[in-house]
């Protein structure tokens, strides 16, 4: 039989190229395929929150050696258990609960390959048939993904740009109904640059509670501020309502290529445990994927041994990139912020398209200006649901933060209407 008469049973499945098209890896493809070949100048990426190519954002050497301890130890070659290595899960609960009235147990912990695969976990452990959960708009695009792959489906509740994006709790309690299972939050807040109080947690855990629902707390960004605002885990909270507290070394220790991550039960009243959710979530962790073995038995040296003036030299580097991207921003008529960042990587900008002459909305912003200007910022209708917004990142070398501004500058100028 001839090829072109055989008849095949299977073909793709349709909903992974759905679903990739709303990430920002996906968002990021189409970006950079429409960069001109004939500009010979260096890319700007002012759109992904992965600093480490940039030897300003280093990470510790105290982390570089745990690493290599840990393989010349060859006690890491082998499986890990399906929820962790014990030695590693005993070092995250007591980071953890350095900021938080209660202890958690290793056994609290759950080791996942970087945030995005606790993010799986969490979604997997509540998602039953007819279930909904709400998401944050805007918020990080990988809940949006997950959720809609795994047929969990979705609600959004905005944040408040003119209240340096708090929840609008109000929005939160009208869009609950008996199918609704979670709530996310995201602090330090992508794709905002915000910090969450502690009264506005405290005022979220208790609505959460008075709805009957659990809050994922993505909290990989966790300790990232350099505002007035200091970072307070949700966890301070879980006596109030049960919490899921994602995080990872990720972005703290400026490593995602580890893929080092954790999901954390905060929860005190073991009302997670009674509902059958940690049951769920130790299922899950049986049947996926691990972090690396070797990199797990690094994770109690890195925690531990980690200096503050580490820290703190990241801290005045984002910061100072911060106020840089800040005031390069300043510099563009059609760009503006209702708020400066405060925390995590980034900064949520408002295009007024209008001032332009031939761009209607934030996409087509930021497609010509990849192509004509080799700069890569993400639009925000497509990966937050926020259009005629653009996310900006500042984790980046200083000069290269100052040069994408100004070639922003540039294509602004060129594409300003004519008064």
């Amino acid at each position: 039989m001839e090829n072109g008469s055989q008849k095949w049973r299977f073909q793709g499945n349709k909903r992974l190229n759905s679903t990739s098209a709303i990430s920002i890896r996906g968002i990021m493809d189409m970006l950079i395929g429409n960069f001109s070949t004939d500009d010979p100048r260096p890319i700007i990426p002012l759109g992904n929150g992965d600093p480490s190519q940039f030897p300003c954002f280093r990470t510790s050497t105290t982390a570089e050696e745990a690493i290599v301890d840990s393989l010349h130890s060859t006690k890491h070659n082998g499986y890990a258990p399906a929820v962790g290595v014990p030695s590693a899960r005993r070092a995250i609960a007591n980071y953890l609960n350095r900021d938080l009235p209660y202890k958690l147990s290793p056994n609290d912990v759950y080791l996942t390959s970087g945030c995005i695969q606790a993010i799986e976990v969490a979604l997997a452990a509540i998602t039953n048939p007819g279930a909904n959960i709400l998401l944050p708009r805007p918020g990080f695009t990988f809940y949006e993904s997950r959720a809609a792959y795994q047929n969990l489906q979705i609600r959004h509740f905005d944040l408040l740009p003119d209240k340096g994006w708090e929840i609008d709790v109000d929005a939160v309690e009208a869009l609950v109904d008996e199918n609704t299972v979670a709530m996310v939050i995201i602090n330090p807040g992508n794709p905002c640059g915000n910090v969450y109080s502690y009264d506005h947690l405290k005022l979220v855990a208790e609505t959460a509670r008075k709805l009957g629902i659990l809050v994922i707390a993505d909290e990989v960004y966790s300790h990232l501020t350099f505002g007035s605002t200091p970072f307070v885990p949700m966890g301070v909270f879980g006596s109030i309502v049960p919490v899921l507290s994602l995080g990872s070394i990720s972005k703290r220790w400026v490593v995602p290529g580890w893929r080092l991550g954790w999901l954390a039960i905060t929860d005190p009243n073991g009302i997670l445990q009674k509902t059958g959710i940690v049951e769920s979530i130790t299922g899950y962790c049986n049947i996926t994927t691990d972090a690396a073995t070797f990199v797990q038995g690094a994770v109690p040296q890195i925690l531990e041994n980690t200096k503050d003036e580490f820290f703190s030299k990241l801290i005045g580097t984002l910061k100072e990139a911060a106020e840089k991207c800040v005031d390069g921003i300043k510099e563009v008529p059609c760009l503006t912020f209702p708020s400066k960042p405060e925390g995590s990587m980034f900064v949520l900008v408002k295009l007024n398209a209008s001032l332009l002459e031939d761009i209607g909305d934030d996409l087509e912003f930021c497609m010509k200006l990849a192509k004509e200007e080799k700069v890569i910022i993400v639009p925000a209708g497509m990966a937050f649901g926020m259009k005629n917004w653009i996310r900006i990142t500042f984790a980046c070398d200083i000069s290269a933060v100052e040069e994408g501004l100004r070639r922003i500058k540039a294509f602004y100028q060129r594409h300003a209407k004519k008064q």
